[in-house]
């Protein structure tokens, strides 16, 4: 069973040699329009790679354009972010001469109270120092924040 049928499928019908000439003649008339048919062909592939080449062309012309877009809008975004650094570096400035007001006007503040603690006597001194603990630690936490906060950014 399994054998004739491989011998049925292995079995080939020869043509004679004139149907393939007869189906040419009927497809194209002949060597002749075939040839030219290859011939029209062969320059509408050569229209296609000037075409192509064209199109490669301004491919490139656009991917130049962009990058330079690119690099202008990046370049923009640099400026702007130094600007706002600078900016805050100010800010930070002033914060810093505020800190330093404040500062100044903490020492006016102590020396007041050393001369009415000298006029209290000893008991005076007790509570300046209290407080003055209290208000350095103060400072010195302020202080660091701003150390912390230069320190980091850079």
């Amino acid at each position: 069973m399994l054998a004739r049928s491989r011998a049925d499928s292995t079995i080939r019908t020869y043509e004679p040699y004139w149907v393939k000439a007869n189906q040419e003649k009927v497809r194209g008339g002949g060597g002749r329009e075939r040839e030219r048919e290859r011939e029209r062909e062969r320059e509408r592939e050569e229209r296609e790679r000037e075409k192509r080449g064209e199109r490669r062309e301004r491919e490139r012309g656009e991917r130049e354009r962009e990058g330079r877009e690119r690099e202008e809008r990046e370049r923009g975004e640099r400026e702007r972010e130094r600007g706002e650094r600078e900016r805050e570096r100010e800010g930070e400035r002033e914060r810093g001469e505020r800190e330093r007001e404040r500062e100044r006007e903490r020492e006016r503040e102590r020396e007041r109270e050393d001369l009415r603690g000298k006029e209290r006597g000893l008991e005076g001194e007790r509570e300046r120092t209290r407080g003055r603990k209290r208000e350095d630690a103060r400072g010195n936490a302020r202080g660091r924040e701003g150390q912390n906060r230069e320190g980091m950014g850079g």
